[in-house]
């Protein structure tokens, strides 16, 4: 067992290589299927992507590497080619009616997607797509109380949309920008749902109070030493009146919303 990634994709010349406690990383020789994993987790997660790779370093470090060491978490990454059927294990073709780029097939897709669920129920299959809802701490809350999830990764042009009318049943976007693959829109994902399963952090109350559960900004935080330079600690801070100090934290809060995000505190009431 090695506690440091040296050579995060050296797979070609062993079948397993475990990473840090009881994350690992493997290929089965039987399905062709690489993946991240641990038994009996409260959450699981298959991410389905042509670049497995890009996970290993959000994945084996800070707070989604302890969920899965504390068995919270499940993690598994299907590499995409592994279920394509020709010869070139290619994933993507020329658009139909021509244009430019190109499209993911829906034969690699739809031979994933039915391996995986003929073996286990999953309350969503996600396509990580610009065109999906905008991802949001309501929607992190909601899908944090899931069981099982699959994270389809787009790539090229997009995926065929059959897939999209047929399989998919949620679409989610991380923001009104362009990035080239959903790999990294699903690490943002996962990390944003798994942070909010009971026991993954340290402090059961750290998650409630994040910025955007209460439709507020955090409140400025601060920490040792009380005078840097000048710089002082507000007084509030070390006066012991927990009372007063929440009082002034859900001020800052408030103020810090208003002035940065008025748009949070105008939804809220048209919500209302």
């Amino acid at each position: 067992m090695v506690s440091s990634i040296s050579k995060p994709y050296a797979l070609s010349s062993r079948p397993s290589t475990t990473l840090s406690g009881s994350l690992t990383y493997a290929r089965m020789d039987s399905e062709g299927q690489d993946h991240i994993f641990y038994n009996f987790a409260r959450m699981r997660i298959d991410i389905i992507t042509i670049f497995p790779e890009m996970f290993l370093g959000p994945f084996s470090h800070s707070i989604i590497k302890r969920a899965i060491e504390k068995k919270h978490l499940e993690i598994h990454l299907h590499n995409l080619r592994d279920y394509s059927t020709n010869k070139h294990k290619s994933v993507d073709d020329y658009p139909f009616g021509g244009g430019a780029g190109m499209v993911m097939m829906i034969e690699p897709i739809a031979n994933c997607i039915d391996a995986l669920t003929g073996s286990t129920d999953y309350d969503e299959i996600i396509y990580l797509s610009p065109d999906g809802r905008i991802l949001d701490q309501n929607l992190s809350n909601m899908l944090s109380l899931k069981e099982n999830l699959i994270l389809l990764c787009g790539h090229y042009k997009g995926i065929d949309e059959r897939v999209r009318e047929n399989f998919v049943t949620m679409e989610i976007s991380i923001g009104d920008y362009v990035i080239s693959g959903g790999e990294l829109a699903a690490a943002v994902l996962t990390d944003s749902v798994a942070r909010l399963i009971p026991g993954v952090l340290g402090n059961e109350t750290s998650a409630l109070s994040d910025s955007f559960q209460d439709k507020l900004l955090a409140p400025p935080v601060y920490t040792r030493p009380r005078n840097f330079l000048g710089m002082k600690v507000p007084e509030i801070l070390l006066s012991g009146n927990d009372r007063a100090i929440e009082l002034w934290r859900m001020e800052k809060a408030l103020q810090r919303t208003k002035d940065r995000r008025p748009g949070l505190l105008s939804s809220e009431n048209e919500q209302e």
